[in-house]
């Protein structure tokens, strides 16, 4: 579903990532590991079409992403792609139910009965109505959660999901995201600096300065 072939990334004089070969397959949950500011989020970027490449070759199915037009890329990653963010980044001036139905509104499905089938899904029926600023944490990346998955995606990043959770509430949404991404299907890349969150992974890679290696 997903490969990246000798892909390289400079920022300035700084390599950021280095020759990164990597293969997702459908229906895998595969962990990226690295210390803080090693490149994590710039892969993920990378694997979204968001950045640029200097080097190398980024595919989904059967589309190059790094020869394709900023358009495709972005209807591309509309379509199939879905995020959950460590800031969250739900929008405050929007209520639960239209922050979850916002990926399929910008395609112009917006489904009532899907968009509250997530939201049950994720343990927060009885709150669409409520506005984010009602809602702890924990709930907020519920809410993220059910976003990126509202809409189907084949292909789910999560950026440090659980980086401004307690580790109560860090459990229980890595065990909602895990379930939710295998229950429809998604590949999914969880990108962390957290040993204990990459442990429920199928497959474990440890990204350094020098590259990626897979951990066993």
């Amino acid at each position: 579903m997903l490969r990246l072939s000798a892909v390289s990334k400079r920022f300035g004089g700084r390599a950021v990532l280095n020759d990164i070969s990597l293969e997702v397959r459908a229906g895998e949950y595969v962990a990226i590991l690295g210390e803080s500011g090693i490149g994590k989020s710039t892969l993920l970027n990378v694997i979204a079409g968001l950045e640029p490449v200097d080097a190398g070759q980024v595919f989904f199915e059967q589309s190059e992403l790094t020869a394709m037009d900023d358009d495709a890329v972005t209807l591309l990653r509309r379509n199939h792609y879905g995020f959950v963010f460590q800031a969250f980044h739900v929008l405050p001036q929007l209520s639960v139910e239209q922050n979850v139905g916002l990926p399929l509104l910008l395609r112009g499905a917006l489904d009532a009965s899907r968009v509250r089938a997530m939201i049950n899904a994720v343990g927060l029926a009885g709150r669409e109505a409520s506005s984010p600023r009602e809602l702890s944490g924990g709930e907020l990346q519920r809410v993220a959660i059910a976003r990126a998955l509202v809409g189907a995606p084949k292909l789910v990043l999560a950026d440090e999901p659980t980086g401004n959770l307690d580790p109560e509430n860090a459990r229980q949404v890595l065990q909602l995201f895990r379930a939710q991404t295998k229950e429809h299907g998604a590949a999914a890349v969880l990108a962390t600096h957290s040993e204990q969150a990459a442990a429920a992974c199928d497959r474990r890679y440890r990204l350094t300065a020098d590259g990626i290696r897979a951990v066993s």
